[in-house]
């Protein structure tokens, strides 16, 4: 008899957290507000130059590291909104999206035992990659309804064994964007105990009331300690062509693409060339995106406090945390899987963010990047009485 199939690394992890909710809200036909992927299609520019670039033949393998025409476009986009200068050959690496970008990057910088600090709750994906690199996670809480820093808290999770940092701004689920002075406070640790950071910043273009995204790589002395990642998913509003890439010093990146060439090696070219396009549209077209998030955001934070529930308002992304207590849900996980079918709506509780499961007890994560009439329906629904939890 074979052994057992499965990386014992990812033993505790399961299916995904989105998946299980995804699929509840398909069986129960609820509004999904839980996995965060839009309901319209992103600029048409877009659209139309992968259209023509697979009709003009461009069907077969692209370059290992991404098309030259798209690396170069990203690289004129850190210059252009960071006054980055990146080089596309040697600094660039396309992926396939930014998932695989930050599986990649721990791998190839995380050894067996390292350990790897992040901000919690986070996404899903970080702490199955570190687990599969060896790594061991340290975690510093952020806590609701602000999801403010504590510093002493982040200061106690490194240690000399603190390899790397992985980031998250804006932030996934709080909707938090890390200021300048989070940022600096990261820098500070991570030159003092020689760690790489790595920063997801998927969401950078999503912030909302005027606050500003400030790129880790742009402050002083970090560029050459820091990979950054993000994506045409969350921005366009193209999460199925899953197009991501990262940036950072060239033996990084190099490292980076010694293992992507034995995984997926290439994927993609005609999404690549329509994601060229996009990152090239006038900087008023970004502005736009956000604002046009902003009143949507807005929408579904007054449903939710008309729902009697407490709501901690994101400064980007798209994603709101409430506390469901009100509604009975004083067990978010519990809550979640009976939502669908009794109230007609899907989230996503934010202890599976969590190690320490305790700290978001009944805090459920809503998605706002939907149609306006989707996130009215949505509120209408959500304030209709919950039953109380079941033993």
């Amino acid at each position: 008899m074979p052994r057992t199939p499965g990386h014992p690394a990812l033993t505790p992890f399961g299916t995904t957290v989105f998946a299980e909710m995804t699929a509840l809200a398909q069986q129960h036909d609820a509004v999904n507000l839980g996995q965060g992927f839009p309901d319209s299609d992103g600029p048409p520019e877009m659209l139309e130059a992968a259209c023509r670039a697979i009709h003009d033949g461009l069907n077969q393998y692209p370059p290992g590291p991404g098309m030259p025409v798209l690396r170069e476009a990203i690289a004129e986009h850190q210059s252009r909104f960071y006054g980055l200068t990146v080089d596309p050959g040697s600094e660039v690496q396309v992926t396939v999206g930014a998932t695989e970008a930050i599986a990649s990057t721990i791998l190839a910088l995380v050894r067996p035992c390292d350990e790897v600090v992040v901000l919690e709750p986070y996404y899903d994906s970080y702490a199955a990659t570190i687990a599969l690199a060896g790594g061991v996670r340290r975690t510093s809480i952020l806590r609701f309804p602000d999801f403010a820093v504590d510093e002493a808290s982040l200061r106690a999770a490194f240690s000399e064994r603190t390899s790397v940092v992985l980031l998250n701004s804006p932030h996934n689920p709080t909707g938090r964007v890390l200021s300048r002075a989070d940022l600096e406070l990261v820098a500070e640790l991570a030159r003092e105990h020689d760690a790489w950071v790595v920063c997801d910043e998927v969401y950078e273009h999503l912030t909302f009331d005027g606050i500003e995204h400030v790129p880790m790589a742009t402050l002083p002395g970090m560029r050459d300690r820091t990979v950054t990642i993000s994506s045409a998913g969350k921005t366009f509003s193209a999460t199925g062509w899953k197009v991501g890439w990262l940036t950072g010093p060239a033996h990084a990146v190099a490292a980076v693409r010694q293992l992507k060439q034995f995984t997926t090696f290439a994927h993609s070219g005609p999404f690549q060339v329509g994601v060229a396009t996009a990152l090239a549209l006038p900087t008023e077209r970004y502005a736009e995106l956000a604002s046009t998030l902003q009143i949507r955001r807005d929408l579904l934070v007054d449903g939710l406090r008309s729902a009697g529930l407490d709501v901690s308002v994101p400064a980007g992304a798209y994603f709101a945390v409430a506390d469901v207590a009100p509604l009975g849900g004083t067990d978010a996980m519990a809550f979640c899987r009976r939502m669908p079918e009794e109230l007609g709506v899907a989230g996503v509780p934010v202890a599976a963010f969590h190690d320490d499961t305790e700290a978001a007890r009944s805090l459920v994560r809503f998605a706002f990047c939907k149609q306006e009439d989707v996130l009215r329906e949505a509120a209408r629904r959500l304030t209709r009485r919950a039953p109380v939890d079941r033993p």
